[in-house]
């Protein structure tokens, strides 16, 4: 049986596809589910419960990388490091609330930076990214499960590589962002092709990822508004606030939680 379903605002969407021979044992499995879900519920889905049925029964998890996987925001991080920190933060602050659109934003952000080639080679070995505590056994666990893992960020994938090296996510599985460079090393802009550059991009991947492979079930998980956004196409969304508090996230999500152990007790 292929199920696929997902919330958006108060509603609730299922789809089912089952072989012809076992049609009739899960149909009746599958009414029985729901019947007793609806009557639990006085005829109303407990949405928070849709979410943690999804996270448990997912065949995907998506992560966003800064303030979730990691601590840092990179892009804060790699501001103060050239020396543009306060310049920088603020605008950081107003793309995560979804004040102004996220490729707006990035290019702001950039344009202020202007990291070098050389710049980012000595980011990366002096300021190593400090992971989110939880995230390792997390992701653990998801993979001891066979479940899939990518990381969907509107970082930049120079900055995320080490990372999922370190949680053992294979690089074809990472979708950031790509930084440019003139040949002597000079900043030269980003590639504004990739999805997870602009607004809606992160649903953008979630989407291909559906279409390229087949996933009936898709959870993601992140702390910023570009990441609600992802569900729907994801099946379901779950806010993170472990790093740093959104309340627009907070608000906004059916399940919000601030210690990635909850994720962990849900598998089981």
């Amino acid at each position: 049986m292929a199920l696929r379903y997902f919330t958006t605002g108060n509603r609730i969407f299922v789809s089912v596809q089952l072989s012809t021979s076992r049609r009739s044992r899960h149909l009746a499995n599958f009414i029985n589910y729901w019947r007793n879900y609806s009557t639990k519920n006085n005829s109303t889905m407990n949405k928070m419960e849709h979410v943690k049925f999804a996270w448990k029964n997912a065949d995907v998890v998506t992560f966003d990388v800064d303030s979730t996987v990691i601590q840092e925001e990179g892009i804060d991080e790699l501001a103060n490091f050239c020396g543009k920190g306060k310049e920088v933060s603020e605008l950081t602050k107003r793309a995560m609330q979804g004040n102004v659109t996220f490729q707006q934003s990035l290019t702001v952000r950039l344009n202020i930076i202007k990291p070098s080639l050389e710049q980012i080679k000595e980011f990366i070995k002096i300021y190593p990214p400090t992971l989110t505590p939880g995230i390792k056994e997390l992701i653990d666990a998801l993979h001891a499960r066979n479940k899939e893992v990518y990381l969907v960020s509107g970082g930049f994938r120079c900055l995320i590589s080490p990372v999922a090296r370190r949680l053992n996510i294979s690089q074809d599985h990472i979708y950031a962002n790509r930084l440019k460079f003139y040949f002597n090393g000079d900043y030269a802009g980003f590639d504004e092709n990739e999805p997870t550059s602009r607004s809606g991009g992160k649903a953008q991947v979630i989407k291909r990822l559906q279409e390229k492979h087949g996933f009936n079930t898709i959870v993601h998980v992140g702390d910023g508004a570009t990441d609600m956004e992802a569900s729907p196409p994801a099946t379901a969304f779950i806010g993170f606030g472990g790093n740093v508090v959104r309340e627009s996230v907070k608000n906004n999500s059916l399940w919000f939680i601030e210690d990635f152990q909850e994720l962990i007790d849900a598998l089981d």
